[in-house]
């Protein structure tokens, strides 16, 4: 994220040097997470919004429901679409303008996780098939960044549809929809969250601040239901894997997954 920052090569060799006796930039071990946050119902003019803040990282996700027409392929269905921006508020090496790779690839991974974790039945959104669906705009700005963005937007986004209401509808004789006053909580199925293992050399370290994201040589983030299955695997950067050091990533994830999780259903109680 932000390629215009370069570490230097003396930055980065003292972070190796620390790790190798297990302690990071900041005082962490490995996989010790920095403090997670995560507050609701913030955005008045929202359906549904949180404002989640791991470390220094902070982002707000807020959803808005509006009435269309379903894709042709899924008449039956309501739609999900998500889009994050990274402004230069959040960091001075983002930049103003069309959506960068950064922001695409956030969005993604996160649209990811929350689609194939079925966390919403998108056939509840249907009011009138082929005619009438929800189209959800799931949009994530990110107040300042510190370092993994994906775990937070994971977080975010399942902590603003969990609260998210929207209006009751009504369908006329003439096929047209009228929304009332009236307002439904989305019903949500499933609680996926996400964990980022970020490689630096052979060493392996989750929830990286800014310098240790940018020093990664790769990453991999995970989503995990409730049940402890996988439901999305993204790798990043141009780093590689052995299949062992795999296992023994997806086993480390699986167990901050838990503890992400308690975060999230505290927030939501």
């Amino acid at each position: 994220m932000g390629d215009n920052y370069i570490i230097s090569e003396i930055e980065k060799d003292h972070m190796l040097s620390l790790l190798e006796q297990n302690k990071r930039i900041d005082g962490r071990t490995y996989n010790t997470f920095r403090e997670v946050k995560i507050e609701t119902n913030l955005v008045e003019k929202a359906e549904g919004s949180a404002i989640v803040t791991i470390g220094d990282t902070k982002l707000i996700v807020g959803v808005k429901a509006i009435l269309g027409s379903p894709f042709p392929d899924t008449p039956e269905s309501g739609v999900i679409t998500t889009s994050a921006e990274l402004s230069p508020i959040a960091s001075p090496y983002f930049e103003s303008g069309p959506p960068s790779e950064d922001s695409i690839e956030l969005a993604r991974v996160t649209d990811r996780t929350i689609r194939e974790s079925h966390c919403i039945d998108l056939s509840k959104l249907c009011i009138v098939p082929e005619k009438h669906v929800w189209i959800l705009f799931i949009d994530f700005y990110v107040l300042n960044h510190d370092g993994n963005l994906f775990d937070a937007a994971v977080l975010g986004a399942i902590a603003a549809l969990a609260t998210t209401k929207i209006p009751k509808v009504k369908v006329l004789e003439d096929g047209f929809v009228e929304k009332l006053e009236e307002k439904e909580s989305l019903k949500i199925d499933h609680y996926p969250v996400a964990v980022t293992c970020y490689k630096l050399d052979k060493y392996k370290i989750y929830d990286a601040n800014f310098k240790e994201d940018r020093c990664s040589d790769s990453r991999i983030t995970i989503g995990f239901d409730e049940e402890d299955h996988i439901v999305a695997l993204q790798k990043g950067k141009q780093g590689t894997y052995k299949p062992a050091e795999i296992m023994e990533i997806v086993h480390e994830s699986l167990n901050i997954s838990k503890t992400l999780r308690k975060e999230l259903m505290k927030s939501l109680s």
